[in-house]
């Protein structure tokens, strides 16, 4: 029997980017809220200590800062003609653990959506008619840009995003990306110092007519003292980003930029090692009143809320809305329902060049240092002659030759042994590379649901994932990949590889941690389960945000429009639910 606690006016679900967020923005408005957090406690000072946080094993290999198997697996498929099996390691992407959730090893590029994605079904349909898109289950988002906007800024802010703007109100602005939206004003500090690689492709693809600009970066450029009056540091270029907490406060994440303030308020409470098991309704289904949640010695509690905020990782955003049955789950073969539509993830290719004679010291990096192009991402290029739609950015990105992972041979070298050796050493400082970070659009065979087999710990079903790269994805990074073969040629380097994707998503080798979609939001209740608020349609308490929400995924990261989500929604719940709880009418 579960022990009943007080009732709250907000109980959030996950400690992360969005809950803190959210928990930040709602106590201003004077709520009662109590963030459940499965995972630890998590501390810059205690946790990321810089005498011990560069530990690549620990951190990179064995994955200390990750969601462990034992904890939350996942059964995994190509399609619905294979048998789901679960993996015992995660692998093609890496979700974060405990306070902080994924936002702790996100290397820091923070991108904007543009107004392209969130329009998206529209403006291709206007540019290249409906039937371009057949086979694509690609649809609006139901918010526009100049709704949005206001959030992303909030969001750069709150992080000290290092960057130079592009479109500034309309006017283009040189050496920055000109194919962005237009914002309100530039980054809140300037670009991150380059480093030679990044500084050498910039020079190679202005040669050949392309646009490069600094990547936005939460590897800040200099010292920062953000709104909630949070002191950041200078990036001291460690190369221990990817995989690792930041140890010099540099890097933004809800340790550096919201939870001194947070943890301090009277009205918010953390409990960690607590994992929710489900949320309860009332009889009829159209209203949260709790959420059940075991705590680390295995006792049972029900937390009664007026609210329930699913802050979750995106892909455990949908698994709890399919075990406290809100919303009706996806069905691949009719097409109808709501819950784990939509899923998508990243289409990627790699480019890298071997030189003599150079010297590119990878050890100096950052998560985000680095030069981006847009030239062939989204609908920056025209798409009329093409045989797919979608693009993908070109990054130069130095995120750390840290030793264990960083071993660059050219093709034809032995995977192990003394030429290996030989191959490693010689090439170490002589190696940069280049990659496409490529959009992924839904199709109705990708999706998401619970697995009929297997059960977790607590007897409760797996999340299921049917994934495939869809054809139109892979004619997308096979064009994106002859571009970077013509750019590779251009170094004139002494060899050169450049990646082509397959068919047959895999599991096993790590790819990108960007899964997005399965809770989608949108202006039709029919395609998607959240409004434009990210409000549950079918039961108004319920929020639920972060990348679940992305009706597609774009060429470029989530996490920076996964922040300015959580603005906007909590935006939307101390502007018009608090005063009017119930479902909320789209302006």
């Amino acid at each position: 029997m579960a022990r009943l606690l007080p009732k709250r006016d907000a109980v959030i679900i996950g400690l992360g980017w969005t809950g803190a967020i959210l928990a930040q923005q709602l106590t201003e408005a004077g709520l009662n809220v109590v963030a459940i957090e499965r995972g630890p406690w998590r501390d810059t000072a205690s946790d990321f200590n810089i005498a011990y946080i560069q530990d690549e094993l620990r951190y990179g290999i064995r994955k200390e800062l990750f969601l462990q198997p034992a904890v939350e697996a996942m059964t995994m498929r190509n399609n619905a003609a294979q048998t789901a099996l679960p993996m015992r390691d995660y692998g093609s992407f890496l979700p974060g653990h405990g306070v902080g959730g994924a936002g702790v090893h996100w290397n820091g590029a923070s991108w904007r959506f543009w107004d392209g994605d969130l329009q998206i079904r529209s403006q291709l349909t206007r540019r290249y008619g409906a039937k371009k898109l057949t086979g694509l289950q690609l649809q609006d988002w139901g918010v526009t840009w100049n709704e949005l906007e206001h959030s992303f800024d909030q969001f750069e802010y709150l992080c000290g995003i290092s960057g130079k703007a592009g479109n500034l109100k309309g006017q283009i602005q040189a050496g920055g990306n000109p194919f962005e939206s237009p914002r309100s004003r530039g980054y809140p500090t300037p670009p991150m110092k380059m480093s030679y690689a990044p500084s050498l492709f910039a020079r190679t693809v202005t040669e050949l007519g392309f646009h490069p600009f600094p990547t936005p970066s939460a590897n800040l450029s200099t010292a920062y003292v953000n709104p909630l009056g949070v002191a950041l540091g200078q990036c001291t270029y460690c190369g221990f980003c990817e995989r690792f907490g930041c140890g010099n406060y540099s890097k933004a994440s809800a340790q550096t930029t919201i939870l001194p303030v947070l943890m301090r308020k009277p009205n918010f409470e953390a409990r960690t090692e607590c994992e929710v098991l489900k949320i309860n309704l009332t009889p009829d289904g159209k209203h949260a009143r709790s959420v059940t949640y075991l705590d680390a010695q295995g006792v049972e509690y029900e937390q009664p809320g007026d609210m329930v905020l699913l802050c979750a990782y995106g892909l455990m955003n949908v698994r709890m809305m399919l075990l406290s049955r809100i919303g009706q789950p996806y069905d691949p073969v009719s097409g109808k329902g709501v819950v784990g539509r939509n899923y998508c993830y990243q289409t990627s290719a790699a480019a890298r060049l071997f030189f003599d004679g150079k010297n590119f010291n990878p050890f100096i990096g950052a998560g985000a240092l680095g030069q981006t192009m847009d030239d062939f991402n989204g609908d920056a290029f025209d798409h009329s002659h093409l045989d797919f739609v979608g693009g993908a950015q070109i990054n130069c990105i130095i995120t750390g030759g840290r030793p264990i992972g960083s071993r660059p041979t050219p093709p034809g070298t032995p995977r192990w042994g003394a030429k290996w050796k030989a191959e490693t050493a010689k090439n170490y400082q002589n190696s940069m590379g280049f990659a496409s970070q490529g959009s992924s659009y839904p199709v109705r065979e990708n999706y998401l649901d619970l697995d009929p087999t297997y059960t977790d710990r607590h007897g409760r079903p797996l999340l299921r994932m049917t994934f495939d790269f869809p054809d139109n994805d892979i004619a997308m990074s096979h064009y994106v990949s002859d571009r970077m073969e013509t750019i590779a040629k251009s170094f004139n380097a002494k060899s050169w590889a450049v990646s082509r994707l397959k068919k047959g998503w895999d599991a096993v080798p790590y790819q990108s941690t960007h899964n997005t979609g399965g809770a989608v939001m949108g202006a039709d209740p029919g395609t998607s389960a959240v409004n434009k608020y990210l409000q549950s349609w079918d039961v108004p308490n319920v929020f639920v945000i972060g990348a679940s929400a992305f009706g597609h995924n774009g060429g470029r990261n989530p996490t920076g429009t996964v922040g300015a989500l959580a603005y906007w929604a909590a935006e939307a719940i101390a502007t018009k639910y608090i005063k009017s709880p119930g479902a909320l009418v789209p302006a």
